[in-house]
């Protein structure tokens, strides 16, 4: 067994941004690793569940996810295996819950550092454990929906915790499909924001 990995310069640069943000506290370095993996965290998402909208919605789970469990991760593997992992879990628990065809999926892709990450597409119900997870995810974007303005807490509340579609939103708020698109991608880049600067909250 290799006792050591050989990292690539990326890689060890994103392992110094960890340390910053973890030991430190730097706002700046959670910054940087969000803006160095959100498209391809999105992109990758996309492929999966094949919906601008949905993606969107996942990667910014991703990375509250990403973000509040950073003081766990070990430097094993690539940050980005570790990131890649938890969004593909986030999206497979979507796929599952909403019942898409998931046998055209990949069985793994590789991340950035060329290692193979396995994609698990077992169908089973939630267990207590994704239960769980369920129920910590509604809590971290309650945490953010109370920091937004006033305007767009209506729209992220019936689309995180009620779960209502695009469509069921406009016509629980009688207002147009663009409109509320718009506003939830508006209240999405806010949420980003906080998710970066305000991981003290995490």
């Amino acid at each position: 067994m290799e006792l050591k990995k050989q990292f690539s310069d990326k890689a060890l640069e994103d392992f110094r941004l960890i340390d910053q943000a973890v030991k430190e506290g730097e706002e700046q370095a959670f910054a940087l690793l969000m803006d160095r993996y959100k498209r391809p965290v999105y992109h990758m998402i996309l492929k999966m569940v094949r919906n601008v909208d949905d993606a969107e919605d996942l990667t910014i789970e991703a990375f509250a996810k990403a973000f509040k469990n950073l003081h766990r991760f070990k430097k094993d593997y690539t940050f980005s295996t570790w990131l890649f992992r938890i969004a593909t879990n986030n999206a497979i628990d979507f796929i599952r819950k909403k019942r898409l065809e998931t046998m055209s999926l990949d069985t793994s892709f590789t991340d950035d550092n060329g290692e193979a990450v396995q994609i698990d597409v077992e169908d089973r119900n939630l267990n207590p454990q994704e239960v769980a997870i369920k129920s910590q995810k509604v809590e971290l974007i309650q945490m953010f929906v109370t920091k937004l303005p006033a305007k767009y807490q209506k729209l992220v509340r019936l689309r995180y915790f009620k779960e209502y579609s695009y469509e069921e939103i406009a016509e629980e708020l009688d207002a147009p499909l663009g409109t509320v698109k718009a506003q939830l991608h508006r209240a999405r880049e806010l949420m980003y924001d906080l998710v970066k600067n305000k991981k003290d909250h995490l």
